[in-house]
């Protein structure tokens, strides 16, 4: 564990001499509450870090998750950048993680984003992934519901759209039968796989393939 100078936290998986590296971001809330590590992204690294062993992968904790504090997750994900200590990266967001990514993807060393039923609000600027690669993968059954977590993969469509108009390149993926999650926390903590766990972690490996064949 590495504890960042903005005091989020940095999990990190695989070789300390990688030259690339897949740095994971998590989703978030209205409300300003203390970081946690994603149980979606615990159980995707866990399932395809062995896979790819010339790759680091950092996981991210935010020092608080809320995109009323959007600012302070994107600065605590160029800190990690910053820890991960490769020449290349791939931002790998996971919900409100696709617009903490997609803003600290005009680093130099980003040289692709991949999100994962993303939030892309409509006033997110998408200029920083120009000249980059966007890959989103979403669920077909994604829906915000009171009291439920969600985003809709029409607003992730519109998002995707909007970065191919300001020059970026990209795939767009819609999953049958997935949800929001791909994971959800156990009562022993272990991450616990979703319906369609598979499909999301299927499609995440063939993205990391062509990056690490760079």
């Amino acid at each position: 564990m590495i504890r960042l100078p903005s005091g989020a936290e940095l999990r990190r998986t695989g070789p300390a001499d990688a030259a690339a590296a897949v740095v994971c971001v998590n989703g978030g809330q209205s409300g300003q509450v203390e970081g946690t590590w994603s149980a979606s992204l615990e159980w995707l690294v866990g399932q395809i870090a062995p896979r790819f062993p010339q790759l680091a992968f950092g996981e991210v904790r935010y020092r608080v998750k809320s995109w009323n504090r959007l600012d302070w997750c994107v600065q605590d994900t160029r800190e990690a950048m910053d820890a991960v200590g490769c020449e290349r990266i791939l931002l790998l967001g996971f919900s409100m993680g696709g617009a903490v990514a997609i803003r600290a993807a005009d680093d130099a060393r980003v040289a692709s984003v991949l999100g994962l039923a993303p939030w892309i609000p409509d006033r997110l600027d998408v200029s920083s992934l120009r000249d980059r690669r966007l890959r989103v993968l979403h669920g077909t059954l994604d829906r915000w519901l009171p009291g439920i977590p969600g985003v809709s993969p029409t607003s992730s469509r519109r998002g995707f759209d909007r970065a191919l108009q300001a020059g970026a390149t990209g795939d767009y993926t819609l999953i049958q039968g997935a949800q929001h999650g791909i994971a959800l926390r156990a009562h022993r903590g272990r991450p616990v796989p979703l319906p369609r766990a598979r499909a999301w972690a299927r499609l995440v490996a063939a993205e990391l393939e062509r990056y690490a064949a760079g």
